[in-house]
């Protein structure tokens, strides 16, 4: 049989795969569950003993309304709580910054402050729970703010789990939500694992993103290279910073895409975790297990969904979390199938998580370890993406860095010109997306989308404007001085933030002193 198609990596898959196509190095190359290199997956029973967690990506207007949001899906059965961010928290601007006017509450939730905080998890065990939090510059903020609030209910930080996404290297790359020039950026993510060492040592301090570089095209392979080199980036930098290998890097944690190419995407994941143990093991000298484990969490792919004919999304994101599971995922969301028009109804988030439950308890995926370890087609994929990743990654370091390739715009200039490939392969119709340029119908049923209320702003605003009044000005002052002095020195500026955010400082403020410092990166900087 011929050739017919190619793989979104760019490989051709091959219409019959035999014994012939499996490495002469197979057995070597997958090892056992639970064992170097990995393959098939970092724990030895994996599903068998309990499954993924679920984990629901939810945020948006005000604190008040995400965290009903969050007792909805605990009460539907929900694991673990993912927090999405309005942009201006992201970028670390108050909501009545003038920058910030007309995106508050509108694609995540409004963090100004520690009130904001103990409004988003207001009667929600924060050591029961595992809370992911999509954020990067202002990581290191909200990650305190987080601890802050669950001291005052009796938690412990040594008692607390969850991530902050920490990634900023990606935002240079591919999404653009960025504050510092990389060199703070770095050592803001260095202070922060530093940190949770000794206050918060079940936090993963990072999770190294290839998630938004997929959705801005890249393909499986650059998925996973971008991403394992921007991981290296972090481990240099930790080094460099006095931390040794073992006592940071269990902590690291990973966030990929779940495309609808389910067989390359099982191939992908296998791969990625072969590929890190190996650098860990063998570029850093890591001796502890925990270190060379490739541990991630998954998204159902965003940009694979169409306004068009929504609920034929609740068929895909099934197909992208079997992919997921299948891959050997450590925690899954799922998408819900209306994101594509606007932010998801309650229904919708909900028939989602049964989508992840299904998965679990109707299906025998959590009956055995690795259930495609052997398979003709996966075992090649996986070698054919482990080749292709290793030879993308050697391309960055012959920058000298991840940071040196960025600054070259080469992951980038890869990125668009698959996106490029991908969109002309959809336009031409050789890449069919059901419901837009195949099997459309005439006319689309009517579609009531959830609406974020305009007056969040304002709200909000007055909430900041209550803050200031009420609490201590001088002793805000004088945190955010100390603040400022670490920031200037070389101490970890992770302990005077935390005081200045007890103190009722707000985010804005706290990000505008270190921009003060550091400056502001913009992309035709040099560094």
């Amino acid at each position: 049989m011929s050739d017919a198609r190619s793989s979104e990596s760019g490989f051709p898959i091959k219409g019959v795969y035999t014994a012939a196509d499996l490495p002469a190095d197979l057995d070597s190359r997958l090892g056992e569950p639970g064992d170097y290199p990995y393959t098939r997956g970092v724990y030895p029973t994996m599903y068998t003993s309990r499954p993924w967690t679920m984990r629901q990506y939810a945020g948006f207007g005000t604190a008040t309304e995400s965290n009903a949001r969050y007792h909805q899906l605990l009460r539907a059965g929900t694991m673990g709580l993912s927090v999405a961010f309005d942009l201006p928290t992201q970028m670390g601007y108050d909501s009545d910054d003038p920058i910030a006017h007309g995106e508050v509450g509108k694609v995540g939730v409004a963090i100004d402050s520690i009130e904001d905080m103990r409004t988003l998890f207001g009667g929600i065990p924060l050591d029961k729970v595992s809370t992911s939090m999509t954020i990067n510059a202002p990581g290191s903020v909200l990650l305190l703010l987080y601890q802050l609030v669950a001291e005052e209910n009796g938690v412990p930080g040594t008692a607390l789990n969850g991530t902050i996404q920490n990634d900023i290297l990606k935002e240079y790359i591919a999404r653009g939500t960025y504050i510092f020039p990389p060199k703070p950026s770095l050592r803001l993510v260095a202070d922060t694992f530093a940190y949770c060492r000794a206050e918060v040592p079940k936090w993963n301090t990072i999770s190294i993103s290839g998630y938004h570089m997929a959705e801005a095209g890249a393909s499986p392979a650059q998925e996973i290279a971008f991403t394992l080199a921007n991981g290296v980036e972090y481990v240099r930098a930790a080094l460099a910073a006095g931390l040794a290998v073992d006592d940071f890097a269990p902590r690291l944690s990973f966030f990929f895409v779940a495309r609808t190419t389910l067989l390359e995407e099982v191939a992908k994941f296998r791969a990625a975790r072969r590929i890190w143990a190996r650098v860990m093991r063998d570029e850093f000298g890591a001796k502890n297990p925990k270190s060379m484990m490739l541990r991630f969490h998954t998204q159902t792919a965003g940009v694979q969904l169409t306004a068009q004919q929504p609920e034929v999304n609740l068929v895909r994101v099934a197909v992208q979390g079997l992919g997921a599971v299948l891959g050997g995922t450590q925690s899954l969301h799922t998408n819900s199938f209306d994101e594509a028009i606007a932010l998801p109804t309650e229904k919708a988030a909900r028939l989602a998580l049964r989508t992840q439950q299904v998965l679990a308890y109707e299906t025998d995926l959590t009956a055995t370890v690795d259930p495609f370890a052997g398979s003709y087609v996966v075992e090649a994929m996986t070698a054919e993406l482990e080749t292709a990743a290793n030879e993308l990654m050697d391309r960055v370091f012959d920058h000298g860095s991840a940071v040196d390739a960025i600054e070259a715009g080469f992951q980038k200039r890869e990125i668009e010109q698959s996106a490029y490939r991908i969109a002309q392969e959809i336009d031409s119709g050789e890449r069919v997306v059901v419901g837009l340029n195949r099997f459309q119908i005439d006319e689309e049923e009517p579609y009531e989308p959830l609406r974020v209320d305009p007056t969040i702003e304002a709200a909000q605003a007055e909430r900041l404007a209550k803050l200031r009044a009420e609490r201590d000005s001088d002793a805000v002052e004088r945190a955010l001085a100390e603040l400022r002095a670490a920031a200037e020195g070389d101490t970890n500026v992770l302990h005077p933030m935390k005081a200045a955010l007890r103190a009722r400082a707000t985010v804005g403020e706290v990000c505008g002193t270190l921009r003060d410092v550091w400056g502001v990166y913009r992309p035709t900087d040099r560094f």
